[in-house]
């Protein structure tokens, strides 16, 4: 054991752990070691001796009288007095006096299972602080290297010494990645179990795009601008709706950027995605107009969801020729708004301007209807 306190410190350095904490798995193994080698029983503790560098293992006993350690059932727990004045004259009944054990007459077995259980807790305390870090970051974008492609396009990649997978579904469609490759995902989900570390990762979830424009957009990263809500459909299109409580500040000219310098650089990290910015709305209609456009509409009108199983539904009114720009190409405009609004959108199409002014004027009245009702004894 001499000089152990020494060898403690450069494995902590080695292994990028706190000293305290290899020095707490070196204090266990040892008990555990002396609990199967010596006595089970008997209560032991770890001691420091900093200016040895070395660690004894110790047990506490209640000093009592000779006759007292044979009739007691807990004898381990007890030194006769007789034996305890060998140690010191001062000792008294009831005093509680530290037994010092010696590891020197260990069996070479010991030994050998002794450094067994320090490594295997040792790379345990590793895995348990990795996973840590790892579940502080989950929805957090983190970057690896490709490590290995199956013969179902799964990719796995690793970060930290630890081997994440990106499965085939978690991927933007049209990418494909080869061994050496960087990438950057969204930790999705992170386990453990006994074979170690399990990491999900993502690159398809909304939050990816969130979590891109918060490393190119400083007032996104600095909370002057906020996303209120994101939808996507990876690899074609997506919509994020953000505000900001500053009125100095420009939200969609900020997320935007320069000619566009800031979400191209996102889009481009996206495998080509584009992205439409949209100022989000607390008022559903007028937040459910933005998230349809390029559409222009003459009206909304929002009916209560039919149960708790169905969303609310947005009725919108528009020009037949806006109707293909609401829906857009394969209906993916139409889809991403009722995403990112959580409505059902129905669309009714008016084909002549005499249907759109009626239209306008029937849904002013019931504006003004409601309005009056308010001032109605």
């Amino acid at each position: 054991m001499e000089k152990i306190l020494d060898i403690i410190e450069l494995i902590a350095y080695e292994k990028g752990l706190q000293v305290s904490m290899v020095s707490q798995v070196v204090k266990d193994s040892i008990i555990k070691m002396a609990k199967k080698e010596i006595d089970e029983n008997i209560e032991y503790s770890v001691e420091e001796n900093q200016k040895d560098r070395t660690l004894k293992l110790v047990q506490t006993l209640i000093v009592c009288e000779d006759k007292d350690v044979i009739a007691n059932e807990n004898s381990h727990k007890f030194m006769p007095i007789s034996k305890a004045k060998e140690m010191s004259q001062d000792v008294n009944i009831g005093d509680e006096i530290k037994y010092e054990l010696s590891l020197e007459d260990m069996s070479r077995n010991a030994v050998n299972l002794l450094f067994k259980d320090l490594e295997f807790n040792i790379q345990r305390t590793i895995e348990n602080q990795l996973f840590e870090k790892f579940k502080s970051n989950v929805g957090k974008i983190i970057t690896g290297v490709v490590v290995r492609v199956d013969e179902n396009q799964n990719t796995f990649i690793e970060i930290d010494e630890v081997r994440g997978i990106l499965p085939i579904k978690n991927r933007i469609k049209g990418e494909k990645f080869v061994v050496g490759n960087t990438v950057s995902c969204i930790l999705k989900h992170v386990g453990i179990d006994r074979d170690g570390i399990h990491l999900e990762l993502s690159r398809t979830t909304p939050k990816m795009l969130e979590e891109l424009l918060k490393l190119e957009v400083p007032e996104i990263k600095d909370g002057e601008v906020i996303i209120a809500k994101s939808a996507r459909i990876p690899g074609e299109r997506a919509k994020i709706a953000v505000y900001s409580n500053n009125p100095k500040i420009d939200p969609i000219g900020s997320s935007v950027g320069v000619k566009g310098v800031r979400i191209n650089a996102v889009s481009r990290e996206l495998n080509g995605e584009n992205i439409d910015c949209i100022e989000y709305s607390e008022v559903p209609e007028i937040f459910i107009s933005k998230a349809i456009s390029p559409a222009n509409i003459i009206s909304i009108k929002i009916q209560p969801p039919e149960s708790e199983n169905f969303p609310p539904k947005a009725i919108i009114t528009l020009m037949s020729d806006q109707k293909s720009k609401a829906i857009g190409k394969n209906g993916i405009n139409i889809r991403l708004a009722s995403m990112l609004t959580e409505h059902e959108i129905q669309l009714i199409e008016i084909t002549s301007e005499k249907q759109a002014h009626h239209q306008e004027t029937n849904t002013s009245k019931v504006g003004v209807d409601a309005l009056q009702s308010l001032f109605k004894d």
